[in-house]
């Protein structure tokens, strides 16, 4: 391969990124994850199901300086509703039945406008349903420890018979 052909193969990732555009250039829609919208009168946090209860932590913070209004759906149907006063947050939880997964969502509330969407989750429970073992885990086999010293203690003494076997024709050479 000639020296200007491997020069130009090593220019051609530095022509990409000078032709895509710049972060400086980037607009908030631009990033692939999802940002939170300035314009929200609150923001919506969900926490695991927990397992004794049964239910999601929802959190939900007003961020404006006036009190917020809200309607808490879990699969389209309405959970809690209310409102949030100016810059606290509130919890509310969820149910979801164990096995299933439930899609959470919050709403804003207002006299004027309908309904908006202001975030949406999906929780599962996958808990373990059953017979409870009071904080025991079962038992799944020997420690994987025990395995890796058992290991390595035969491993070292198959390579200390190939040592000892090679030693042993090694130094009887045929003239």
């Amino acid at each position: 391969m000639r020296t200007g052909l491997r020069l130009i193969l090593a220019a051609l990732p530095l022509g990409a990124i000078a032709l895509l555009p710049s972060a400086s250039d980037a607009q908030a829609r631009d990033w692939p994850w999802p940002r939170h919208d300035g314009g929200d009168p609150f923001t919506m946090t969900v926490d695991d199901v927990g397992c004794r209860s049964g239910k999601a932590a929802v959190r939900l913070h007003n961020q404006t300086r006036q009190l917020a209004r809200f309607d808490l759906k879990a699969d389209g149907t309405s959970v809690a509703s209310g409102s949030i006063p100016a810059r606290k947050t509130i919890v509310r939880h969820v149910p979801v039945g164990k096995g299933s997964g439930a899609e959470i969502e919050a709403y804003s509330v207002s006299d004027h406008e309908p309904e908006t969407l202001i975030d949406s989750s999906h929780v599962d429970n996958d808990c373990p349903w059953g017979h409870r073992r009071h904080g025991h885990l079962p038992y799944t086999g020997p420690p994987a420890d025990l395995m890796g010293k058992l290991a390595t203690a035969g491993g070292l003494v198959v390579m200390g018979g190939i040592l000892w076997w090679y030693g042993s024709i090694w130094p009887r050479s045929s003239p």
